[in-house]
């Protein structure tokens, strides 16, 4: 459905999207992930014409994106964008109306949507009176009231308490379902690790990992043990054979570097800790992430023109 291909977008000394291609398909949910600055925004916004990109074509089921009406797509952006004096129902509708939703069937719509996201008592209540997780589900409802085919959100999560999460976990899946083609970009990598068929992983502007998300991780190897444990886990990073660990309060999610067997390393660590689970499984889409492109904030490339 979506095309997008070799995308390049330039601002002064400063590339922000260097050669970035996706493809995402109708009843798919379609990870862009990377850290914070990457250039997921920007390609976001060049593959909605916001901005033209330097390079690169755009395309919706073979019909360039410059030539396709505005109502195909449903847009959540990370920035909030709402009118904060008016009152919750009013905006929704105002904003069905200029996607071509009848009055009455926005006034439909909005109702379904805010008894699903546990709203409608919030109906004359002014925007800006709203928490910030409520107005995130406001601006999720105006995303996509009007039926898109396409919907593209930008850290949709963001605000969401872990049942608000749950609910609009189980709204995209039924978009899917019904045949909608998503793209959820990120940088949380266990929200998109739960949602995700397909990834693409750019960092500084360049994609360096791409495909479906089992294969990724099969590509990573299963030489990865996940514990939960009740004690102090801090010495599991220390241990021998450990290649790479990530340490929690309570779980820990271990890479070893084959000189030692998991029986071997669980042997040791009980002698430690309590173990309530060891698992031998694929790495974390997070491990992978901090793998693949590190912890660092990772700024943008700087032109070599």
């Amino acid at each position: 459905m979506l095309l997008a291909s070799h995308l390049r977008k330039e601002y002064a000394n400063v590339v922000a999207v260097d050669d970035v291609s996706l493809e995402v398909k109708k009843g798919e949910i379609f990870g862009l992930l990377g850290p914070n600055g990457a250039g997921k925004t920007t390609t976001i916004r060049m593959i909605l014409n916001i901005v033209p990109p330097d390079r690169g074509a755009v395309s919706v089921d073979g019909k360039p994106v410059v030539g396709l009406t505005r109502n195909f797509v449903g847009y959540l952006p990370e920035e909030r964008g709402l009118y904060r004096k008016n009152k919750l129902l009013n905006a929704i509708i105002y904003f069905a109306t200029l996607r071509g939703v009848g009055v009455a069937e926005a006034k439909r719509r909005a109702y379904e949507w805010l008894g699903r996201f546990d709203l409608l008592s919030y109906c004359d209540r002014k925007i800006e009176e709203l928490s910030k997780g409520n107005q995130q589900k406001v601006q999720f409802i105006i995303s996509v009231l009007h039926d898109p085919r396409l919907v593209i959100l930008d850290e949709p999560f963001s605000g969401l308490d872990p049942v608000n999460q749950i609910v609009l976990k189980d709204v995209l899946s039924e978009m899917r379902q019904r045949g909608k083609a998503i793209v959820f970009s990120t940088h949380m990598m266990e929200q998109a690790e739960k949602l995700c068929e397909k990834i693409c992983l750019i960092n500084r502007g360049r994609v360096v990992l791409e495909g479906e998300l089992a294969e990724v991780k099969q590509r990573f190897g299963k030489n990865t043990i996940h514990l939960e444990f009740d004690g102090d886990g801090t010495f599991l990073s220390a241990l021998p054979g450990v290649k790479k660990s990530l340490v929690y309060e309570n779980s820990a999610e271990i890479e070893l570097d084959g000189r030692r067997t998991p029986g071997e390393m669980l042997r040791e660590i009980v002698q430690t800790v309590n173990i309530r689970k060891f698992e031998l499984r694929e790495p974390s889409l997070q491990s992978i992430f901090l793998q693949t492109v590190g912890s660092e904030t990772a700024p943008l490339i700087r032109s070599s023109q």
